[in-house]
C-alpha cells in the first residue's frame, strides 16, 4: 500500500470514534497493552509528559512541545484529532511523522489490527510510541483522547502528569458528574510522579488530592501559584503579565495563540516549566518567552481563535462544549464588530441545549454540519437552537456556509466558525492562504 491507500484502510477498517462515536469506544487497556507488547514496549523508551483534561489539554501539549524544542531537547508530540493531515498527530521538533513510516508501521502491525481488531486511536498510540521510541527523543508530550483511566495512552510512565481542568463532556463515558469526570481524568496520575491540576475548584480539588496521595505524587496547582496580572490582546497576539505568588515577582509573555482563554493554560504550563526546572532540565526565561511567543509557528497548532481573515473578521475556533463555548462568548464580547455570524455544527453526542443557550440571540447563524455519521444533521440543529431563538440559515456544507457569510458581512463584522473540530477540519484551504501545515 501507498501512504493514501494506507490512510484509508486505518480510516475505513478500524472503528473511529470521531466519526462513529459510541461504537469506536474501548472500555480497557488491553489492546493497547497486547499491540505493544508486540512492539517490545517502545513507550519504555523515552521520557514522557502526560496531559489530560476536558479543555486546554491540546494548546498546553503544544506551548510546552514548543517550549522544550526552543530548549534544544528533541520533543515528540502525540495529539489527536488531526485538521487536515493524520500525520499531525505525531511529531518530533514541529516536523511530522514521514508518510513511510506511517505505511511500513501500518504493513508491520497489519496481523494485530486483523487478530485484536483495535480502534483506530489505539493504532494510532502505538504508532507514536513506536515511532517516538525508533527516533530517540528526549521526551514526548502525550495528550489523552477522551479521558484519562481508560484512555489508550494511559500505559505510559511520565515524568510528570498534567489536568488541564474539569468540566462536563463526553458524560456517556466518563460520568455524568464533574467529581466522576475527575475521577477518571486522575486516572492519569502515577506513583511518585508530580501531578499538575490547572484549575482549582471545590468539586475535583478533593478527587485529586486522594488520587496524589494514593500513588505518592507531590500535587501542585497551578491557579494557586499564578496570578494573572494584566492581559491585552492586540495585533492577533496576547500579552500576559503573570505573577510568581511565592515571590510577588512579575513575567510578561506574548502568545501567538491570541485566545484570552489561553490565560488560565500559561499557569498550567509554567507550573509543569518550573517542575521540570527543578529536575535539572535546562529551560531558560529566553526558551520560555520564545516558545510562547512561537507556538503555531514550531508546533503547527490551529483552530485556536484562529483568524484567516481580517476584513471581514474570521476566526476559527474548535470550541465544542459548555465550558469552551462559554470562554468563546466572553472573547466576542472583547472582540470590536459591527455584528457578529457564526457558523455552527455539532456532533451527535454532545449536551446541545447546554451549548446552544450560551450563544448570543444578537447574531445571524449559519447551521452546518460535518460530513461525517456523527455530526448532528444541521436542519435538527437549526431547530434546537429556534428554542433559544437563534435565528438562521441552514448549509450541508460549511464551505458554502462560510461563502455566504463572507457575501452577507460588512467589513467590520465578525465571522466566528465553531461548535465542532471536524466542522473546522473541513474548511477548504482556499479560505486559508496563509495557513502553513
Amino acid at each position: 500500500m501507498d501512504y493514501q491507500e494506507t490512510v484509508h484502510y486505518l480510516f475505513n477498517r478500524l472503528p473511529l470514534f470521531s466519526r462513529i462515536g459510541a461504537a469506536a469506544y474501548k472500555s480497557n487497556l488491553d489492546n493497547i497493552i497486547q499491540l505493544c507488547s508486540t512492539l517490545h514496549n517502545p513507550q519504555q523508551h523515552f521520557k514522557t509528559i502526560h496531559i489530560a483534561g476536558t479543555n486546554g489539554k491540546g494548546s498546553v501539549s503544544h506551548m510546552l512541545a514548543a517550549i522544550l524544542q526552543t530548549a534544544g531537547y528533541k520533543t515528540g508530540l502525540y495529539t489527536s484529532p488531526h485538521l487536515k493531515d493524520f500525520r499531525e498527530r505525531i511529531q518530533i521538533d514541529g516536523t511530522l511523522v514521514s508518510s513511510n513510516f506511517v505505511v511500513d508501521f501500518t504493513e508491520k502491525i497489519q496481523p494485530q489490527i486483523e487478530t485484536i481488531q483495535p480502534s483506530f486511536f489505539e493504532i494510532t498510540v502505538a504508532m507514536a510510541f513506536d515511532y517516538f521510541a525508533q527516533e530517540k527523543v528526549d521526551v514526548a508530550i502525550i495528550e489523552t483522547g477522551m479521558g484519562g483511566r481508560l484512555d489508550s495512552t494511559n500505559i505510559i510512565s511520565p515524568l510528570i502528569s498534567i489536568i488541564t481542568n474539569i468540566s462536563l463532556d463526553h458524560t456517556q463515558f466518563l460520568g455524568k458528574t464533574i467529581d466522576k469526570i475527575a475521577t477518571e481524568k486522575a486516572g492519569i496520575i502515577k506513583e511518585n510522579a508530580p501531578v499538575v491540576i490547572g484549575e482549582t475548584s471545590p468539586l475535583t480539588q478533593p478527587v485529586f488530592e486522594k488520587k496524589a496521595k494514593e500513588k505518592n505524587a507531590p500535587i501542585y496547582f497551578a491557579d494557586q501559584l499564578y496570578t494573572i496580572n494584566n492581559t491585552i490582546w492586540e495585533n492577533n497576539q496576547l500579552s500576559i503579565t503573570v505573577i510568581e505568588n511565592s515571590s510577588t515577582k512579575k513575567n510578561k509573555y506574548t502568545l501567538d495563540l491570541p485566545g484570552i482563554y489561553q490565560k488560565q493554560n500559561i499557569k498550567t504550563v509554567l507550573t509543569a516549566v518550573e517542575l521540570l526546572r527543578k529536575n535539572n532540565w535546562h529551560i531558560t526565561p529566553h526558551h520560555l518567552v520564545y516558545g510562547l511567543q512561537h507556538v503555531k509557528a514550531l508546533t503547527h497548532l490551529h483552530g485556536r481563535w484562529e483568524i484567516i481573515c481580517t476584513s471581514p473578521l474570521v476566526v476559527l475556533d474548535i470550541a465544542h462544549n459548555a465550558n469552551g463555548i462559554e470562554q468563546l462568548v466572553t472573547q466576542i464580547r472583547h472582540t470590536p464588530h459591527k455584528h457578529l455570524h457564526i457558523i455552527l455544527g455539532m456532533v451527535k453526542d454532545k449536551d446541545h441545549d447546554e451549548v446552544l443557550k450560551l450563544f448570543p440571540e444578537q447574531a445571524t447563524y449559519y447551521f452546518s454540519q460535518a460530513n461525517m455519521p456523527r455530526a448532528l444533521p444541521a436542519q435538527a440543529l437549526q431547530e434546537k437552537a429556534t428554542n433559544f431563538n437563534l435565528k438562521g440559515f441552514v448549509f450541508q456544507n460549511v464551505n458554502d456556509a462560510l461563502q455566504q457569510a463572507l457575501h452577507n458581512a460588512a467589513k467590520e463584522d465578525l465571522i466566528l466558525v465553531c461548535g465542532s473540530v471536524f466542522l473546522i477540519a473541513e474548511i477548504d484551504d482556499s479560505f486559508i492562504p496563509n495557513r502553513t501545515s
